[in-house]
């Protein structure tokens, strides 16, 4: 179901411009669009040059505040393709005072117009979309087309977190990782029952509090270019 767009949406995406960046093209052809690069000078927009981390799919933000006011020593662009869900992340970071937070509205699939290769030293991918039918399965953000476009974007060495509530998808996504050269660590079936638990990186969004008040397990990974 499609969301309704908020009231004064407009406005509100007005008022947190120096947090936002909407991405914008009229080339609607993914395979041509993304030749057409159009970078960000994260330097610039961020006032600093630290490390650059990527959360794709940030939700309403509470993730993306709370890593970036525990981590100030790096920069964090979180991705959201939905302007109803991203002004609200963005007012979130707004009214919190985060210095090394920005948003850009984007699809996934075309973040690489944006970001250079190799500048991305690590994503979280928090309870994406699981796409449950087979079909639908090349949108899911663990899929082999988005892979691809992870390796290209990372520096050597950074890592993939991948945290879900879904256990097919979360299989589904061991196995794409695997097949395309990813090596995966602290692998775990149940993470609110592990050491990470207790881990001040163990950041608890709306999404996932839900589901560990209704008894179900948090699946977690994180992978790593071999």
């Amino acid at each position: 179901m499609r969301m309704r767009k908020k009231k004064h949406l407009e406005e509100r995406l007005s008022g947190v411009e120096e947090y936002l960046y909407i991405s914008e093209t009229e080339d609607r052809n993914f395979n041509t669009a993304i030749n057409n690069k159009d970078y960000i000078d994260f330097e610039k927009w961020f006032g600093a040059d630290r490390p650059l981390f990527l959360e794709i799919g940030c939700g309403k933000g509470k993730f993306a505040v709370a890593y970036a006011k525990s981590h100030p020593d790096i920069n964090l662009l979180a991705v959201e393709k939905d302007s109803n869900v991203i002004v609200s992340a963005c007012e979130l970071a707004q009214r919190e005072g985060v210095a090394n937070l920005r948003f850009l509205k984007i699809s996934a699939e075309y973040i690489e117009r944006h970001i250079k290769p190799q500048s991305i030293s690590g994503i979280f991918l928090n309870f994406s979309c699981p796409f449950p039918k087979k079909k639908y399965a090349s949108h899911r953000l663990t899929s082999e087309n988005f892979l691809e476009i992870y390796k290209r974007i990372l520096k050597k060495g950074a890592e993939i977190h991948q945290k879900t509530d879904n256990m097919n998808f979360f299989e589904f996504s061991i196995e794409q990782f695997s097949s395309c050269g990813f090596a995966l660590k602290n692998v775990s079936l149940d993470v609110h029952n592990t050491d990470f638990e207790n881990s001040d990186e163990n950041i608890i969004t709306e999404y996932e509090s839900r589901f560990m008040n209704l008894g179900q397990p948090i699946y977690r990974l994180e992978a790593y270019i071999k």
